[in-house]
């Protein structure tokens, strides 16, 4: 997988069921500031709705500043499914991204862990040397956005160890790859709409299939050391999601900070 996937995944930058009785829900509204090397390159907003059950999440992101004198490149992605006690169970995931010279869709129908079905428009090029992707590496894998949802066991601090300690498989259409997460710390994090603790994480990259491994890009990702993801607590899902991710590149520190998060209550469709 090219260093290009793998961040567009990370800030990807981040609801189905019967109906039964009435659930508390959260719906979680984050603005994220990007930049690299201390620049503003961009703006990702994120939506989603939350319940113990069931989750629903939209991310957008716009090139601003200096990288849109070079580059009008945008994108967009949505996921939903379902939150079990064994974890995050994908349903739907579609992205869209877009500049100046094409407009690409990946499509991807989930269950049990699984690629049900996937569209590609236009297809990706397949570069010579890449490690092939087998039926067997779309088994038991979350696609980018689901897996910026991190649900927590029962009864485990939603800001403590429980919260990183964890290795998450995805697969974005067209790589597959593992990301871990490791607890490093516990902290004070003031932003537009929360303020309170945060767990903070440290992140490695794993490649499985879909990369070249003789690609420079993809050597220095695999090795680097220098990931971390800051988690913030949506308390009624008992989940986390991301508010901070920040990852040393080629060019320099990429860095996706947010800059407003606010969560709402709201009443939703529960299971029974």
């Amino acid at each position: 997988m090219s260093a290009p996937h793998f961040h567009s995944s990370l800030l990807a930058a981040l609801l189905l069921g019967a109906g039964g009785f009435a659930a508390q829900a959260e719906d979680v509204h984050a603005t994220y500031h990007v930049s690299i090397i201390g620049l503003p390159i961009g703006v990702a907003t994120a939506s989603g709705a939350l319940d113990p059950q069931h989750y629903k999440i939209d991310i957008g992101v716009k090139l601003t500043g200096i990288a849109s004198l070079v580059s009008s490149a945008m994108g967009a992605a949505t996921a939903s499914g379902a939150l079990s006690r064994a974890g995050v169970v994908p349903a739907t995931y579609a992205n869209t991204t877009a500049n100046s010279y094409e407009t690409r869709t990946v499509r991807m129908a989930m269950g049990g862990g699984a690629v049900r079905g996937l569209d590609i428009s236009p297809p990706f090029v397949d570069p010579v040397g890449r490690v092939p992707v087998a039926e067997a590496h779309k088994h038991n894998v979350l696609d980018p956005v689901s897996a910026l949802v991190m649900n927590v066991p029962a009864g485990r601090p939603l800001t403590g160890p429980a919260a990183c300690d964890r290795t998450i498989p995805v697969f974005d259409g067209f790589a597959r790859y593992d990301v871990k997460l490791s607890y490093l710390r516990t902290q004070d994090v003031q932003v537009k709409g929360y303020s309170g603790p945060v767990a903070v994480c440290a992140a490695r990259y794993v490649p499985i299939a879909g990369h070249r491994p003789a690609a420079k890009a993809t050597q220095f990702m695999a090795g680097n050391t220098q990931m971390e993801a800051w988690l913030a607590p949506v308390e009624r899902a008992h989940a986390v999601v991301p508010l901070h991710i920040s990852i040393m590149t080629m060019a320099g520190m990429l860095v996706v900070d947010g800059t407003e998060f606010t969560i709402q209550s709201t009443h939703a469709a529960g299971t029974n």
